[in-house]
């Protein structure tokens, strides 16, 4: 250890002590005796035994040696309770705590109230000699508070039970973040190291001096949901990413996902603090091995940082991050600004590449506290950054925890790093989520893909044949509502398309309603946008048009133009039938503040009826259809890098009277395997891509979606057969 000691009185240090042994007792306050006696694995200790050892540890290096005339509680316990000490002699074999049945935990608490009321006595006295050892006696102990939580959990995992260890109900699942970036960091000749004022480990210096060539580090942790992709790629069944002993210990041990992860009926379940429940993928990995960060790195085309990198680049970052406290912990998906590295402490250790070896100039301290760290200097890899289950205070930059490269029971995840300051380009939302969609036991890509410029086209078409009637269904429908239509506009009001593609249902309005001074149509498309702003700047005049280029389910602010004036919203299209019906209420929630206050919209949505009418409507005898589903393989071939081969794929549409929603699929016409953005994807024959959802409405499911969203239904018109209705909310 190294210290400079600081300016503490007798009151502050025993409040400290106190607090300390307060939280350990907390932490055990719902164990049963029996889960406290138990040893899960030789890894692992016994809660009890945890209770016991750091008990022994004031009591060996405190009292005993600076409290005169102090007894012992029972010297049989030097032996029960040394850890690794060869210098105080023999002691209880480490995968045999477990054997422990005495001391009962009634009288290891015992032990504990004997040395904390002698501990009392000792930091009362105006004696500073041992303000040390007192330091390194907390510090002991709160690593032995996250060892409980560790060793428990591993516990609970082996009931069938699956016992939650927490209280209160567990985190909710929350949207994934946006892809993972990289902030570039120049390097150079720098120090790392441990020499500032408070305590540190003795193998956190000595302070001295590194060089780094550039590099970059991803801005947050690696998700459980790219974890899943990773397994979905084969990650743990291509040798090709592992390095050798990791690979022999993958066929050994038979790993196919990370500790505590285990198939459920609706896909993977992994075991937390809070019991068995579904992965969350927007959560960051945890309990992994070194050698399955490094095959993670490896296929992501990346690696890990070193420790000296890491440390350089949180050097610059205050140390607050999700650590132990009151509530059950559990790692969390990074939140924040993406400009710095996230996550850098707390939720989750993070693996280095770095050996875990002595500095220059290390020294081991003389007597038994110097086997602390000094002796482990073999065979283990270093981690950085502290965890949700390490106590607040506990972590520094320079922090070196330390375990071997197969364990996995410890809270561990991975951060990505690259060679070279300059970051790649950010990963696109189409590649991400492509990506995503190809590594579901579903395959599927999300339909506004469909709308590039060939894609814009294609459906333009496909609004003129025959076989597709709701284009002129409700084109028919809005001229002859559209006089009554126009009553509910107000004047100068800016008219808000949600996904306007051509513009060309606008126009019903724009005749009818002159009063409108600003049109905002929002389509994901650049090109459909620019064609539409031409067309219609160039036939009203009057009209300001000022078009957004956004995905129109998320947009958050309007062009300034459209700013401040009455919103008159328009989603025509059945468009709102691509959602899925959670979908179709955030949806719906988002448009209605975008909008505003006392706001209308008016939503067009196509109505059940008969599946022969459905069916021809999605699969065309001229194939126009097919050719505008098959368009996103093409895209994805000349955006993603990718080799789909399109006669190898097959459209088709099918009537799901279950979800009532007409389905359009790509199907694999036999066994292959494509690449995609870099990535290996597997198809068997008659597999298919999910590309998109048409569901069908009845008025009074139209009415509930929105009320589920805030809004209220105030007018509805509805067309003959084949049926499609118009229907005016208002906020």
């Amino acid at each position: 250890m190294t210290h400079r000691p600081r300016a503490e009185s007798t009151g502050d240090r025993l409040e400290r002590y106190l607090a300390l042994r307060a939280r350990s007792q907390h932490l055990v306050r719902d164990l049963s005796a029996e889960d406290q006696l138990a040893q899960s694995m030789p890894d692992a200790s016994p809660t009890k035994w945890h209770l016991a050892h750091t008990t022994w540890f004031f009591e060996t290096f405190l009292l005993t040696p600076h409290l005169p005339g102090y007894q012992p509680f029972d010297p049989r316990f030097g032996f029960l309770f040394n850890s690794y000490y060869e210098a105080l002699g023999p002691r209880q074999p480490r995968p045999e705590r477990g054997l422990l049945t005495r001391p009962s935990l009634q009288e290891v608490m015992a032990y504990r109230a004997h040395v904390d009321e002698a501990m009392g006595r000792l930091l009362a006295s105006a004696d500073d000699s041992f303000a040390g050892l007192l330091d390194l006696g907390i510090a002991h102990e709160e690593q032995h508070q996250e060892l409980i939580l560790m060793d428990i959990l591993h516990l609970f995992a082996q009931s069938p039970l699956k016992p939650a260890y927490g209280r209160g109900p567990a985190p909710m699942a929350t949207p994934s973040p946006p892809p993972a970036g990289f902030v570039g960091f120049e390097g150079g000749l720098v120090e790392i190291g441990h020499a500032g004022e408070g305590f540190a480990f003795d193998n956190e210096g000595p302070r001295h001096q590194v060089f780094l060539a550039p590099f970059s580090l991803a801005d947050r942790l690696v998700t459980n949901g790219e974890w899943l992709s990773f397994m979905a790629d084969g990650g743990y069944e291509r040798a090709e990413f592992w390095l050798s002993d990791g690979w022999a210990r993958v066929q050994a041990e038979g790993w196919r996902a990370p500790l505590y992860w285990e198939p459920g009926p609706k896909g993977w379940l992994a075991m937390d603090l809070y019991g068995l429940r579904a992965v969350d993928p927007a959560a960051p990995v945890s309990h992994i091995s070194y050698f399955e960060a490094e095959a993670y790195a490896a296929w992501a085309g990346a690696r890990l940082p070193t420790e000296a990198e890491w440390e350089y680049a949180a050097a610059q970052a205050p140390v607050r991050g999700a650590f132990l406290g009151r509530v059950t912990p559990a790692p969390a998906p990074a939140t924040g600004d993406a400009c710095a590295p996230r996550q850098m402490f707390g939720d989750l250790w993070e693996w280095t590449r770095s050996a875990y070896s002595p500095y220059p100039g290390f020294v081991s301290a003389p007597g038994a506290v110097g086997e602390y760290n000094g002796k482990f200097m073999s065979g283990q890899m270093v981690l950085r950054g502290g965890a949700c289950v390490t106590p607040p205070d506990h972590v520094r930059a320079t922090y070196r925890n330390f375990f071997h490269p197969h364990q996995r029971w410890m809270f561990s995840g991975l951060r990505l790093a690259r060679d070279g300051a300059a970051p790649p380009a950010r990963r696109s939302a189409f590649e991400a989520d492509v990506l995503a969609g190809l590594s579901r036991g579903q395959k599927a890509v999300p339909p506004k893909y469909f709308y590039d410029a060939p894609g814009s086209r294609l459906f333009e078409d496909i609004c003129g044949l025959p076989e597709y009637y709701p284009t002129r269904t409700e084109l028919a429908l809005l001229a002859e509502v559209a006089p009554e239509l126009s009553a509910y506009v107000p004047q100068g009001a800016a008219l808000v398309e949600f996904g306007s593609g051509a513009s060309l249902k606008t126009r019903r309005l724009l005749d009818h309603a002159p009063q409108i001074a600003v049109y905002t149509p929002i389509d994901i498309s650049p090109s459909a946008l620019d064609a539409a702003v031409e067309s219609l700047s160039s036939d009203y005049p009057n009209l300001t048009v000022a078009p957004l280029v956004d995905d129109f389910t998320i947009a958050l602010d309007l062009p300034d133009a459209a700013n401040g004036r009455d919103a008159f919203g328009f989603f025509p299209g059945s468009t709102i039938g691509n959602l899925l019906p959670e979908e179709a209420v955030e949806f719906l929630a988002n448009a209605r503040h975008l909008l505003g206050e006392g706001a209308r919209f008016l939503i067009g949505a196509d109505l059940v009826k008969a599946e022969s009418v459905l069916v021809a409507a999605y699969d065309d005898a001229q194939g126009v259809t097919a050719a505008f589903n098959l368009n996103l393989l093409t895209r994805m071939n000349r955006e993603l890098g990718a080799d789909f081969d399109l006669d190898a794929f097959a459209h088709r549409a099918v009537w799901n009277g279950a979800m009532s929603r007409m389905e359009m699929h790509l199907e694999s016409l036999g066994d292959q395997t494509v690449r995609v953005a870099g990535r290996r994807f597997d198809f068997a024959a008659g597999e298919t891509i999910h590309t998109e959802n048409s569901h069908k409405f009845t008025p009074d499911q139209i009415s509930r979606l929105a009320g589920q969203a805030g809004w209220r239904l105030e007018r509805q018109w509805v067309s003959a057969e084949p049926a499609f209705g118009l229907f005016l909310l208002v906020n």
